[in-house]
């Protein structure tokens, strides 16, 4: 690689890892970028999950830093979105690609709805509500969520926050949170279906990571203690314009 690409990997890293950490889509700024410079599909999103596993290693300890972890019910979710990553991966070859695009483009604008309205269209007094019959609705939503991480990691943290908004009420500090240990835990198990097919560039995805890695820690630190509507705010830019571009392009 040159130094121009070296440079164009960490910065285009460092935007994703940022996007990624407070709401989610920055795969969709990273991988079209690993394909421009060359890389085949495959090789792409497989480069793109080394940059992603140590993007949430530094977002979570920089949430640890902070004090905000939920521990143990992460626990659960990441197990049931490990599970249903596994099955989703041997589904996704089957899906054609411009009519998954459009369904997932869909989709992120009825997550503006579920975690950006909501707070103003109903009643958020009550907050954090950890009851047996919530975390049990919740384990089986992730457990969809990763049958998608399966498909595509492109917008996962997206549903993450849909779920984890909509069904506890958690702030976006605790939602991200938990959603940077999930999606760690199930890019762990595709990095290895990855390293088994031969598919990672290891050059690529390792310079892609410094980016991704700085982007998470600077994320996670400054998110918390911000005012929710200033992290909901990117969220809406951030779901809409990868919303169109997967819609349109």
């Amino acid at each position: 690689m040159t130094i121009g690409e070296i440079l164009l990997l960490v910065g285009a890293g460092l935007f994703a890892g940022f996007i990624n950490t407070i709401a989610g889509g920055g795969s969709l700024i990273s991988m079209p970028l690993l394909i421009f410079m060359g890389l085949p599909s495959a090789d792409a999103n497989a480069s793109n999950r080394v940059a992603l596993f140590l993007q949430n290693v530094f977002a979570i300890q920089g949430f640890r830093s902070k004090g905000v972890y939920v521990f143990p019910y992460a626990l659960w979710p990441a197990i049931t979105a490990t599970i249903g990553a596994i099955i989703g991966a041997y589904i996704a070859v089957d899906i054609d690609s411009q009519l998954f695009n459009r369904i997932l483009a869909i989709v992120m604008l009825m997550v503006i709805v579920l975690t950006v309205l909501k707070p103003y269209l109903f009643n958020q007094s009550i907050e954090e509500i950890f009851s047996a019959k919530k975390n049990f609705i919740s384990i089986l939503l992730f457990f969809g969520v990763g049958i998608y991480g399966g498909f595509i990691q492109a917008g996962v943290g997206f549903l993450v926050i849909a779920v984890l908004t909509g069904v506890h009420g958690l702030n976006m500090s605790k939602t991200n949170s938990i959603k940077v240990f999930v999606i760690l835990c199930y890019t762990v198990f595709a990095l290895i279906v990855f390293l088994i097919e031969d598919k990672i560039r290891w050059e690529y995805g390792l310079t892609l990571a410094v980016g991704n890695a700085t982007g998470g820690w600077v994320a996670s630190r400054w998110s918390v203690g911000k005012d929710d509507r200033i992290i909901r705010m990117i969220l809406i830019v951030t779901v809409v314009a990868m919303a169109i571009k997967l819609w349109f392009f």
